[in-house]
């Protein structure tokens, strides 16, 4: 096995996936709720069992792509004077229903559905914190929404959204640019700062992005030029032995 090529091999499609995910935080600088994504590389060691290592050997150190998660700052609001729009000031999601099932969110674009449904802009409903869809009649035209997400019109109140937190929003599993299924328990958030007629916006910065992707190109061809040079090496050794063996 030539272990050379495939600690380079290793490296290159490290950061083959770290250009991927800079690429994936760049194309979502505007999605409003997205939170950035980094990738967490560690050393995967390969040690000789049952036998007796030579002279000044070492274990082999390859790059093991270990986890991918999601910085956790707030992104800036942004008011848009929507009544229906809303953003978290404090941590945890909003729950929305999918043809999957619960997903979490901090998108707040929210309208209504032609049965008065609150729903985002993908038609999932909004959910309260009982985990049911909140419903507004023809004659609620005056919408409040408090900070603890209590919703009311000028008939009284309506319900209350439900802001859950995940037990380790780090396992935060991603489906598109702004939903998330939880993989762990998740709680209601005593106090989420929901503010009506704003939205969150996306806590990517695209010059720190653009920066790292810089930097990651440059890994990305010093790589493929050390495999390169690995190769030309091996074709030069072959060639010289070759004739001798002949």
């Amino acid at each position: 096995m030539d272990i050379t090529a495939s600690i380079v091999a290793s490296r290159l499609s490290a950061a083959q996936r770290a250009l991927d995910v800079t690429a994936g935080n760049l194309a979502n600088a505007d999605t409003p709720g997205y939170r950035a994504a980094r990738v967490q590389f560690t050393d995967w060691l390969s040690r000789q069992t049952s036998t007796t290592a030579p002279p000044g050997g070492n274990p082999i150190a390859y790059v093991q792509d270990r986890a991918t998660w999601r910085e956790q700052q707030q992104g800036p609001i942004s008011h848009t004077g929507n009544p229906l729009d809303l953003a978290l000031a404090n941590d945890g999601y909003f729950t929305v229903t999918t043809p999957a099932g619960p997903r979490l969110t901090r998108d707040g674009h929210f309208g209504l559905k032609p049965d008065g449904t609150l729903a985002d802009l993908a038609g999932n409903a909004l959910l309260d914190i009982g985990g049911q869809p909140i419903q507004l009649s023809p004659a609620d035209t005056t919408i409040t929404i408090a900070g603890d997400g209590t919703v009311s019109s000028q008939n009284g109140q309506l319900g209350r959204i439900g802001v859950v937190q995940p037990a380790d929003p780090l396992r935060l599993t991603p489906e598109g640019g702004t939903l998330y299924r939880a993989d762990t328990p998740t709680s209601q958030v005593a106090a989420p700062g929901i503010v009506q007629g704003a939205v969150e916006d996306s806590n990517v910065q695209p010059v720190l992005e653009v920066t790292r992707m810089m930097d990651g190109l440059r890994q990305f061809q010093f790589v493929t030029s050390l495999m390169q040079m690995e190769n030309d090496r091996q074709q030069a050794a072959i060639d010289k032995l070759l004739p001798a063996s002949s």
